[in-house]
């Protein structure tokens, strides 16, 4: 836009300058300025050239904010960049950072945070989080008479331990004297609403607390070179080929999907993830309907902005039937004359086990009739999560697609058959030329090296192996030069060595140095990743101090922490170290991002 002499109080050398001047700022320098002319337009213009005001020199009105997130997956990442633009268009001057990358002692010196945080696991901190939170809950943990803070946590309320993180680091700031400046929010899944109201208390609280910051009606653009496509936005995705990995006679169906995604421009790194936002499988939201009594025709309104569907639609696409939160079964209590429900809730350990096995058919079957309306009932149900994959593919070596490796789950539970939401809406009900709701998520916590002549070891068995298709396809597009290790394991070599031909190939081609599998039904005694590790450990140690990264991918709760113990263990034997010198060899490894886990 070119400013016109004839229209506004600037003469002709004052227009050309600020005609060469505007075009070269970004969205959130215009607002800052927007902001300083209308709110200081009486102070020095010399600060705005960056040369201090008396009221800078003697800080009696700091506007500097530090963002510290600890995520996972990349949600409070995100959250986190977003809080900071809106504090830097308001004329904040905003530090962002992870935990990881945060000197913890520097604590002392911030006067303004803000923690965004996840929660992981069985109530546990992101692996990003873990020193900082070991810090500030340590002895070392200095006084904080001096700080304001808020927290926004993110967490699952279908967990026991719902955004148990963020709860501990908001209690441990107030016992170190820190002062809320806004309380503390508590997201689940959908967590863009309650994100955005957390961030305007959060804000006016500090103009509140700073005084004498303008208010802007403009908020900076977090989108200028990104696609449009987002979580609150998806893509739909045309379905290009969707195969079974696994031959005739398999335990397991491992479907190999690929996605095209022409015309979203829609990018991404190997180490993201992507987001599917499914349907719930048509015979169970049949079930229930017929349990409901209700019309399936019958209008619902789903959302604040009063979008509708039918109870059937709205039941198939948009709401979670299969998993339970405690939430959800006090909200049904107060819909249902069965005293039954109310007296599982009043015992927690009857509260956990009711939530493993069962779904929302359930809670109907087994304590209504519901005395409500359609209109009632749908709004205590939680909005449908995306669920997030590793992506299996580089977008080097395939232009304009996305990959993804998914397990089939089905399972008996309380004498009945269930199906996992969206890897069964994957393997029975996507075909070649359907589309998918999809977005990418970031995951800055799982990237390869930097430096391409950087030796990775990846362990990944079953769908694991998702991501470190990923990075040796990247690496061999890029010509990287550095070693490459992989383990990997399943049930049998013969029906689940997924993507085995492409294994053989890298390795023929030496594009992977080697590769270690681990198929544990193939023996008497069963033989799972972390024995070919031991195995190997000798040479293995000599890779970590050659300066080599560790990759894990897969399940959390067994596979990834017996990983995690046996690389302490081979660390303390072929290190000479003690445990307790092993353990801190890791977690340093981990400090460095030399140890980087994608586990679920």
């Amino acid at each position: 836009m070119q400013l016109q002499v004839m229209n506004s109080p600037f003469n002709q050398e004052q227009a050309e300058l600020l005609n060469r001047l505007l075009p070269t700022f970004s969205e959130s320098q215009k607002v800052w300025l927007s902001g300083y002319l209308a709110g200081a337009a009486a102070a020095p213009i010399a600060s705005v050239l960056g040369v201090p005001s008396q009221q800078a020199v003697d800080g009696s009105a700091s506007k500097e904010v530090t963002i510290l997130y600890g995520s996972q997956t990349g949600n409070a990442r995100g959250l986190a960049k977003k809080a900071g633009s809106t504090l830097e268009a308001k004329g904040f001057t905003v530090t962002i950072s992870a935990m990881s990358d945060f000197k913890p002692n520097n604590i002392k010196k911030v006067k303004n945070l803000l923690i965004l945080v996840s929660t992981h696991g069985e109530g546990d901190p992101p692996d990003n989080a873990l020193t900082f939170h070991e810090f500030l809950h340590g002895k070392r943990a200095p006084k904080l008479d001096d700080l304001n803070f808020s927290v926004l946590s993110l967490g699952d309320s279908s967990y026991e331990f719902f955004c148990q993180t963020g709860k501990q680091f908001d209690a441990r700031l107030e016992e170190l004297g820190g002062t809320r400046l806004y309380p503390r929010f508590d997201c689940d899944l959908d967590y863009d609403e309650p994100a955005a109201e957390w961030l305007e208390g959060v804000v006016n609280s500090l103009g509140e607390t700073k005084g004498g910051i303008p208010v802007l009606t403009q908020v900076a653009s977090t989108q200028t070179v990104e696609s449009t496509y987002s979580r609150t936005n998806p893509f739909r995705a045309e379905v290009l080929d969707n195969l079974n990995l696994n031959g005739r006679g398999s335990n397991k169906e491992t479907r190999h999907l690929e996605l095209s995604l022409e015309g979203s421009g829609l990018s991404f790194q190997p180490g993201d993830s992507l987001g599917i936002y499914p349907e719930n499988d048509p015979e169970l939201v049949s079930l229930l309907l017929e349990e409901l009594k209700w019309n399936p025709e019958e209008s619902v309104t789903i959302n604040k902005q009063g979008e509708v569907l039918s109870l059937k639609d709205a039941l198939s696409t948009f709401y979670e039937i299969t998993t339970l939160t405690k939430p959800l079964l006090e909200k049904a209590a107060k819909l249902t004359a069965n005293s039954d429900l109310q007296e599982i809730l009043n015992d927690s350990e009857k509260v956990k086990s009711y939530l493993e096995g069962h779904d929302l058919l359930d809670v109907v079957r087994d304590f209504g009739p519901l005395s409500s309306s359609p209109q009632e009932f749908v709004s205590i149900l939680r909005k449908m999560p995306a669920r997030l994959y590793s992506i299996a593919s580089s977008l080097t070596a395939n232009p304009d697609e996305v990959h993804l490796t998914i397990g089939a789950v089905r399972y008996n539970a309380n004498g009945r058959d269930r199906k996992g939401v969206c890897s069964i809406f994957t393997a029975e009900r996507l075909q070649p030329g359907d589309s998918v709701p999809i977005y990418i998520q970031q995951n800055e916590n799982f990237k390869l090296p930097a430096n391409p002549e950087t030796p990775i070891i990846m362990v990944g068995p079953g769908t694991g192996v998702a991501p470190f298709r990923s990075f040796i396809q990247e690496r061999e597009e890029t010509g990287a030069e550095g070693k490459s290790w992989m383990f990997f394991g399943d049930q049998h070599f013969v029906t689940d060595f997924l993507y085995q031909t492409e294994w053989q190939k890298w390795l023929k081609d030496g594009v992977l140095t080697r590769m270690d599998v681990a198929f544990s039904r193939d023996t008497a005694e069963k033989v799972y990743v972390q024995h070919r590790m031991l195995e190997q450990s000798k040479e293995l140690f000599q890779w970590l101090q050659e300066g080599a990264h560790v990759y894990i991918c897969g399940d959390e709760k067994h596979m990834a922490h017996d990983v995690h113990q046996t690389l302490i263990g081979i660390i303390e034997k072929e290190g000479g170290l003690s445990r307790e010198a092993a353990e801190a060899y890791l977690a340093d490894m981990q400090q460095q991002k030399r140890y980087q886990r994608d586990v679920y």
